[in-house]
């Protein structure tokens, strides 16, 4: 059976005690490690993870995770941090592909392939995203965009490598926007991906792989996308860093 997972991208954003000071609100108003509900996942920056990882509730249902990570385990890399670091510091979880390292850093399938592997090795689980452009989508081309997306980054996995992975589906027409994905056209996209892991593995893997929706998901139309048979949470950006709208969130299952 497939988890619910709800899982907060912070993006360059708050200062340590602004962060700390959040952690503190969402667990008040999310309910303790021990409470039923939803996987959660925590994703700072990456100078805060440390400190913020000490602050959530440990042992239940919190988790930490990194916004990326570079796919070698060490070198000479300025300015990168490899998964290995990442899971000393307590990370269990990273956001790979993500829409907006794709467009401003150029990373394609290729790269983010070598990443999954790396992030595998180091015992995270990987958050991968998906999605298409607002051109791509008026073009009909959705499917077949992200079939490629899929195919070229992720689909070399084993089977075994896959059952690690969280697949979010970031329509980037939607993001940051204010516009959001009907709960029929993230029903529609979420269904597709999960027959494409069928294809690629078997039907026991699509059903058990959870698939996010993370397009200007918010507090106002989370119950409805989570509603959907095929949607299993939220990546959840800007109202990630505003307690009461996250926990709102959260509760939404």
């Amino acid at each position: 059976m497939r988890q619910n997972l709800v899982a907060g991208n912070w993006k360059m954003n708050l200062t340590y005690p602004e962060g700390l000071a959040l952690v503190e609100e969402i667990t008040r108003l999310a309910g303790d490690a021990g409470a039923t509900g939803p996987e959660i996942v925590v994703c700072p920056p990456f100078p805060l993870l440390h400190g913020v990882g000490q602050a959530l509730p440990q042992g239940g249902r919190f988790h930490l995770g990194a916004q990326n990570c570079h796919q070698k385990e060490s070198g000479a890399f300025t300015g990168e941090v490899s998964a290995k670091v990442l899971a000393s510091v307590g990370c269990e979880y990273v956001i790979l592909g993500h829409s907006e390292r794709r467009q401003y850093f150029g990373e394609d399938d290729e790269l983010l392939s070598q990443k999954l592997k790396a992030a595998l090795v180091a015992g995270l689980k990987p958050i991968f995203c998906v999605g298409e452009s607002l051109d791509t989508r008026e073009a009909d081309e959705t499917f077949a965009f992200i079939s490629k997306q899929l195919t070229d980054g992720l689909f070399h996995l084993s089977n075994e490598e896959f059952e690690q992975v969280t697949i979010a589906y970031e329509p980037i027409w939607a993001i940051g926007t204010g516009r959001t994905a009907s709960s029929a056209q993230a029903q529609e996209v979420h269904a597709f991906i999960r027959e494409q892991i069928a294809r690629a593995y078997d039907a026991q893997a699509a059903l058990n792989t959870t698939i996010l929706y993370g397009g200007s998901a918010n507090a106002q139309n989370a119950r409805e996308l989570f509603s959907q048979p095929d949607v299993d949470g939220g990546l959840i950006g800007g109202a990630s860093l505003k307690a009461v709208d996250f926990a709102t969130i959260i509760q939404s299952f």
